[in-house]
């Protein structure tokens, strides 16, 4: 009878075709509900075989086959296959599950992967086992001991939409013959996933080749692998039940092929033959294991359980002792991001049958071998703190973890099918596998198909240094016999210690080329033949180092070679050319023989041949050198040494099979060699951001990005361009790889929001603001759908498809796919942030300046090329130029810096700028040239990043000056790290097209600064004339018009009505939806003022007020204030927040209890400064640093429902602020943290002490050539502090604190340096700290050693060695240039101050020139005491050097001067020191 599909079958199918097709309805919205069965029992031995006939790719999933006991004719049909119970067996994708619950994973074909058109069958043959067939093929066994009464089943999930029944019957008459045999046979050899891309009939050979030599076509690892999972495969998941020799019924003896294969996987230590029975010994883990630990699948599958509540007590340990060369494998299948540390692996003596499990398995002191993180621990002891390049820390889902204990007793660990080398020697020979599912690490499987080649591709994602392209294995296993094939040329496996052998084998590279720069040495894995060409290709290259890659031939074998640091270091056997050179031995023997290699670039090739005649010749870019020595005798192996600057080469015999070129090539410089076969250059600098998703990974130099896990994540993959796009720039992306386990596919947009300032959600369309994208066809805007149905749908597009997106001028974005413009996808979007930087007017007389000043072009000659920046240079803002021509027939090139020197400063001659930037010393010079630092033209620093001689036409080339009063140079967006320090505030950037540059343009933006027009109006301008009282004065107009047009914007939130000409606002629904902002900006001293009108009791919590940086015109409102996380600063209740988190506790009364008819404002004071007001009466200061302009923000949310703008209560606060001190003059208790500082001073914190501060060394080693004795200072280094301006900013130091009783202000000492001072033991020392007052004496250097001997500041304590200056200029010494005046000496007081500013003045603390011993240069120095004063014991009064100006803005000149008399009122506590 034909087969047949049951009438009954899940709710959703529809049966067709005599019962014989089956189609699942709503197949775009439903995945499941589309059971059926056969209508009749199978039979023993029939295939139930069924074609799928549809397939949507709107799922993940797709076909489910199998059988169950069940009776169709009453099963309640569940949702899937997998939800039946009582007696079924399903296989899904390419695991086998048994009621649900797994009992085989990755068995057979992959069902998800079959395309329309393809067959699937179920079978029970007549012992009772399960088999499944694809496209006619025998997968072997799935499963044994099934009953005899079964029905197929098959589960329409997911994508498969529709089947058709093509038979049910017995396979062909050729398998029946030895029916057992041939089902044993079948089982053993499966097909794996490599061999699976070969043709069918190719795919299942008839015979395993009889040995491992390579002239079968395998390497000996590819078969190994191949064998052991083929005979692996081939037993069921119970391991309890013994299986006989396969006999064929006639009494044959087992097949050649099967007989050699089970000989291999014997020696592998996976099967083990016991008289003539062969057990499936297969490793499990221990049913005794942690007390959180919950096996399953056999006991092949570890979990610990409460994962988010418990972290440890999850050992488990493998059911026997590991045999020698067995490979035990996990696979890391789940982990919470909850813990620190994760997954430990390692061996132990101990058995688990006897063993009290320990919490943590490195708490066990005996016979046991972990490894933890990227480290080695021995019976809970570190011995191997740097045990290889990964840590297990940093391991993903999906990733695998292998040990090995070799023969000769060698412990070894695999991550990812990666030797890491030897862990361990001389290992117990019985250990047990041991794993600590610890911390992050929650469940493992143990595997057992060792495929080393797919393990690879997974580490493309942990070593970020690589390519993506290599790492691939070859897409089908060589089976061919021809011994007339030659071996293809490979490196060999033994390699320098920092290098690495990927692809095949056909890759070797530094991971890490920035860090070292030898090591590198790679051979061929086999020796040349005579006129056999060795050629590779040059893929990466860093500019960190001198020197480059080195080609040549050694007699040696590299099987046996100790290979040394550089293989130039070998003295015998060996031929290497280097630079332009041949050495032999280590010596040279041409000094010039041709290209050089140190010049070479990335996609350059260099080759080697040894000619039959004995001649050895080498090659660049495939032009012959000629011949470079001769005699070389046969069977020399071919040798590349990665040195230098050289960091990635591939072998280049077989161009079709050559991984491409990647885009971005090098770390540093990526000019190509005009004469390279693989020259591409690149006409963008857009890259993928640094920063990005969890689950992305950057590589290829920015420009690739993937997600990792792809299979097993599904988001949490965010990517954003490295700087912001221009108008009518298209950014473009390639999809490289798709995977069909999910349903969407990729997302593209643009986004306001810069990378630093967002937290990276799941998925960008998870963003409430200033964010548009396109996700199928819909558009979305901060989240919310705009548009349906745009012109394309990125869900339909498929691998090679490309994505372009464009900002046009007028704020329009556009898509493009593969090229085609899909039209406008919306509209309004913010402009492009930022104006473009220009030169100067001023510059060399060679210089033209043309595109609006932003290209610069030498016009003639080598020199007279300087050109500035229009203005002076923000902190950490980048002034970037790229490259437009270059003339080679001059040497030389770009020069690039800083300058103080201001461009409208020079004369309007020809002879105003000196002809190069290396002459300009007018003013204080920074600048770099080639790979030097100078100053003022003078030598600081050699081997500075990436020569700039280097540079050629598209390298981009910025300066900028950090934070920390540093400049850095960055080449190609690579910052080379600082330059120079203690560059000045005010600076230009300034450059030299000398020498072979002569045009550059600019490719960096300035931070858009506010034009005149668009300045809030202030009455601080200086048309304001106090005295013009008559006639209102213009400014004092246009602030009148401010407050008249201070009315709430029309765009607000969903549930505001406006009325009163938009000066009242009410909530007319719900609790929120209730944001409103100003159509004007909020002028500086201008109060904005709201009157609550009306509350409502039934909510709770009450209005929010404050001010926000961006423009509401576009602003898509949240549902509250509290979302705003962008330049947004808020007074909610009595707390204030900025960008949502908040800032400071206690301010203020608490908004949510104000009644009704209260009155609130906002006022942002001159100095940037927010203040609230409640009634009036301002409330201090709540926030700092608010940006100009700003709108008011008022939140109406929970009980307010309705408030209005008071016009007439507006006011200035005129000339006289609020607050008449300025930002330095204020008390802790004004400052944002709202918490007043203890009178008890307590040091400031120190700075880390990992951080080296160059001018504290330089102070340091002044205070050495004062020769002053050791024991007048504290022994604690930790109490030297440095107070230059990147140190005290890195402690966070305010500027001014308290001290004693009473408590008084003291000055931090910026820009000087303080040795602590040992303090007399006699003295009261917690009485002196807490209770005197701290104070500055500044004072000439020959007085610091009488007074460190008297302790203490006395009168008339001059020394006598300081009475003349003296003038010797002697190296290492120093000479003090003027003294203190006479009646300084003849002062009978001592004066102290509390400031710097004023003691550290050089009528007090005189100048002297002191030589550094270590750069040469001459300084000029001060010294001066920090002390401790008795309070009462000195008398405050004005400063006595006649100064007019204010010194500090925190003290008056009328009290910066304190004077004393009485002996015992000072301790020295710190020498200071101040270096200009």
């Amino acid at each position: 009878m034909a087969a047949e599909l049951h009438p009954r079958s899940g709710k959703l199918i529809g049966l067709s075709n005599s019962n014989r097709t089956a189609q699942r309805n709503q197949p775009i919205q439903e995945f499941n509900h589309g059971l059926v069965l056969s209508r009749e029992p199978l039979r023993d031995r029939d295939v139930f075989t069924v074609r799928i006939d549809k397939k949507v790719n709107s799922w993940s999933g797709s076909i489910e086959i199998g059988v169950t006991a069940l009776d169709p004719a009453t099963l309640d049909f569940p949702s899937s296959a997998t939800g039946l119970k009582g007696g079924s067996w399903i296989v899904s994708g390419y695991s086998v599950l048994r009621d649900g619950r797994s009992i085989l994973e990755e068995y057979g074909r992959d069902l998800d992967q079959l395309g329309e058109g393809d067959l699937v069958g179920i079978q029970r043959d007549t012992q009772g086992n399960l088999h499944l067939w694809v496209n006619g093929e025998d997968c072997g066994v799935a499963a044994t001991g099934l009953p005899p009464r079964l029905w197929a089943v098959i589960d329409l999930y997911g994508k498969c939409t529709q089947i058709t029944v093509v038979s049910s019957e017995p396979p062909p008459s050729d398998q029946e013959t030895c029916e057992d045999s041939e089902e044993q046979a079948e089982a053993a050899a499966p097909v794996s996933q490599e061999v699976s891309a070969l043709p069918r009939s190719q795919s299942r050979p008839d015979k395993f080749p009889n040995s491992l030599g390579t002239e079968n076509g395998f390497g000996e690892q590819d078969l190994s692998d191949f064998v052991n999972s083929a005979i692996l495969s081939a037993y069921s998941n119970s391991v309890s039940e013994p299986m006989d020799v396969p006999r064929c019924s006639q009494g044959s003896s087992p097949p050649e092929g099967l007989g050699a294969s089970l000989t291999v996987a014997t020696n592998l230590g996976s099967v083990s033959p016991v008289g003539g029975v062969m057990t499936n010994d297969a490793l499990l883990f221990h049913e005794k294991c942690g007390t959180l630990i919950k096996l399953s699948n056999n006991n092949k599958t570890a979990e610990r359980r409460r994962p988010l509540d418990e972290f440890n007590n999850g050992v488990v340990m493998t059911n026997r002792p590991l045999r020698d060369n067995e490979m035990f494998e996990i696979r890391i299948d789940k982990l919470v991001d909850k813990w620190s540390g994760s997954i430990e692996i390692g061996v132990t003596t101990h058995n688990p049958n006897n063993l009290d499990y320990p919490a943590t398995m490195t708490n066990l002191r005996s016979g046991t071998i972990m490894m933890s993180g990227s480290g080695i621990l021995t019976n809970g002891k570190g011995t191997r703190r740097e045990y290889c390049e990964f840590s297990l820390d940093e391991l993903q889902e999906g990733d695998h973890i292998g040990l090995m204990r070799k023969s000769n007793g060698a412990l070894h660990f695999y991550i990812n099918g990666i030797d890491q080398g030897v862990a361990a020697t001389q290992t117990p020979t019985i250990v047990y596998g041991v794993v600590d599912l610890y911390g992050m690490a929650v469940k493992v499987t143990i595997v057992h198909n060792h495929n080393h080649s797919d393990r690879l591709r997974r580490n493309n994602a942990i070593m970020r240094a690589l390519s993506p392209d290599v790492g691939r294995s070859r897409t089908a296993l060589h089976l061919s016999t021809d011994s007339d094939v030659p071996e293809r040329l490979l490196f060999h496996s033994n390699c320098g210690q920092k290098a690495a052998i990927i692809n095949d084998g056909k890759t070797a590279l530094r991971p890490h080329a920035t860090d070292d720069f030898n090591h590198g040495v790679v051979l061929s894995s086999r020796p040349l033949r005579s006129n056999e060409v060795f050629q590779v290709r040059i893929d990466k290259m860093v500019d960190k180092w001198a020197g480059s890659i080195e080609i040549g031939v050694t007699t040696h074998n590299p099987a046996y070679l100790q290979l040394p640091s550089t293989m130039t270091n070998l003295r015998s056997g060996t031929w290497m050319m280097t630079g332009n050179g041949v050495m032999h031995n280590g010596t040279t023997i041409l000094d010039e023989y041709g290209h050089n290699l140190d010049r070479l670039k990335a996609g350059d090739t260099v080759g080697v041949v040894r000619k039959d005649d004995g001649s050895l010749h080498f090659f660049v870019n495939g032009v012959a050198q000629g011949p470079a020595a001769w005699n070389v005798p046969p069977n020399v192996y071919a040798v590349v040494d990665l040195y230098g600057q050289a960091a990635q080469a591939t072998i280049m015999d077989d161009l079709a099979d050559l991984p491409p070129l990647p885009d971005d090539v090098s770390e540093g410089n990526n000019q190509l060699s005009p004469v390279s076969p693989c020259s591409v250059m690149s006409a963008t600098d857009l890259r993928f951001h640094h920063l990005h998703g969890n689950n992305a990974v950057i590589t290829n130099g920015g420009r690739t990005a993937l997600r990792q896990n792809c299979r097993s994540e599904f988001n949490d993959a965010i990517v954003i361009s490295n700087r912001c796009l221009r108008d009518g720039e298209l950014f473009e992306i390639v999809i490289q790889k798709m995977v069909d386990r999910w349903s969407g596919s990729i997302e593209a947009g643009v986004t306001a929001i810069r990378p630093e300032d967002l937290e990276f959600p799941n998925t960008m369309t998870d963003i409430d603001y200033d964010t548009w994208m396109l996700s199928g066809t819909a558009i979305m805007q901060d989240g919310n759908t705009m548009r349906n149905n745009y012109g394309c749908d990125l869900d339909s597009l498929t691998t090679g498809s490309r994505i372009g997106m464009m900002r046009s001028a007028s704020g329009d974005l556009h898509y493009y796919i593969n090229g085609v413009d899909q039209g406008v996808a919306c509209s309004g979007l913010p402009p492009v942030p930022g104006v473009a930087h220009r030169f100067h007017s001023k510059h060399g007389k060679n210089i033209l300046v043309q595109n609006d000043g932003c290209q610069a072009i030498r016009a003639g000659g080598f020199s007279h090329g300087i050109v500035f920046s229009m203005k002076e240079l923000k902190s950490d803002e980048l002034f970037e130029v790229k490259i437009d021509q270059v003339d080679d027939q001059w040497s030389g090139s770009l020069h690039i810096g800083l300058t103080t020197l201001q461009p409208s400063d020079i004369p309007c001659t020809t002879t105003g700028l000196s002809a190069s930037l290396l002459e300009l010393r007018s003013k204080v010079t920074w600048l770099v040239t080639g790979s030097e630092v100078r100053r003022n033209g003078i030598l600081q620093k050699q081997n500075y990043g990436c020569s700039l001689d280097r540079l050629g036409v598209g390298n981009r080339v910025g300066v900028k000056r950090c934070s920390d009063d540093t400049m850095h140079i960055l080449i190609d967006g690579e910052d080379m790290g600082p330059a120079a320090t203690a560059v000045a505030k005010n600076v230009y950037a300034v450059l030299d097209l000398y020498g072979k540059i002569t045009s550059i343009s600019i490719v960096s933006s300035t931070v858009l600064e506010e034009t005149e027009s668009t300045k809030a109006p202030s009455l601080s301008s200086d048309s304001c004339s106090e005295e013009e009282e008559e006639e209102p004065t213009p400014c004092e107009m246009e602030s009148s018009l401010a407050v008249k047009t201070m009315e709430f914007l029309e765009n607000h939130g969903k549930n505001i009505l406006l009325s009163n000409q938009n000066f009242t606002a009410t909530r007319v629904s719900s609790y929120n939806q209730g944001l409103l902002v100003t159509s004007q900006p909020l002028p500086r001293q201008h109060l904005f003022q709201v009157q609550i009108d009306r509350l409502n009791p039934t909510w709770t919590s009450s209005l929010s007020l404050g001010v926000i940086g961006n423009c509401p015109e576009r602003f898509n409102f949240p549902s509250t204030a509290c979302c705003l996380k962008r330049s947004t600063w808020l007074v909610q209740r009595d707390s204030v927040f900025h960008n949502s988190l908040k800032i400071c506790e206690n301010y203020g009364p608490n908004l949510d209890t104000c009644p009704e008819g209260t009155l609130l404002g906002i006022l942002v004071d001159g100095n940037n400064c927010l203040h609230l007001y409640v009634n009036g009466i301002d409330q201090g200061l709540a926030a700092q640093d608010i940006p100009n302009p700003c709108f008011p923000l008022v939140d109406l949310y929970g009980q307010c429902e309705q408030v209005t703008i008071i016009t007439n209560h507006v006011q200035a606060v005129g000339a006289e602020p609020v607050d008449t001190r300025c930002q330095a003059d204020m008390e802790k208790a004004d400052m944002v943290d709202g918490i007043k500082e203890s009178v008890c001073w307590t040091p400031p914190p120190e700075v880390n002490p990992m951080k080296t501060c160059e001018y504290q060394a330089l102070c340091t080693r002044f205070k050495d050539l004062l020769t002053l004795p050791d024991g007048y200072f504290n022994e604690d280094a930790k109490l030297n502090l440095c107070y230059c301006e990147s140190c005290h900013k890195l402690r966070g130091d305010e500027a001014y604190y308290k001290r004693g009783e009473p408590p008084r202000d003291y000055a931090l000492p910026f820009g000087w340096c303080r040795f602590a001072l040992r303090i007399n033991p006699r003295s009261d020392m917690a009485n002196t700290f807490k209770k005197w007052h701290i104070a500055y004496h500044g004072c000439s250097v020959g007085t610091l050693r009488t007074t460190l001997d008297q302790g203490e500041l006395v009168s008339g304590s001059l020394s006598i060695f300081s009475v003349a200056p003296t003038k010797v200029d002697v190296q290492n010494e120093y000479t003090e240039t003027e003294e203190n005046s006479a009646p300084e000496r003849e002062a009978v007081k001592v004066k102290l101050s509390p400031t710097m500013r004023y003691s550290g003045l050089e009528a007090f603390a005189p100048k002297v020139q002191f030589r550094d011993p270590r750069s040469h240069r001459c300084h000029q120095a001060q010294v001066a005491f920090q002390v401790c004063v008795h309070p009462g014991s000195y008398k405050v009064g004005s400063q006595s050097l006649g100064i007019v100006e204010a010194l500090d803005p925190r003290f008056s000149n009328s009290e910066i001067e304190w004077i004393t008399k009485e002996k015992g009122g000072t301790l020295l506590y710190g020498l200071l020191i101040r270096v200009e």
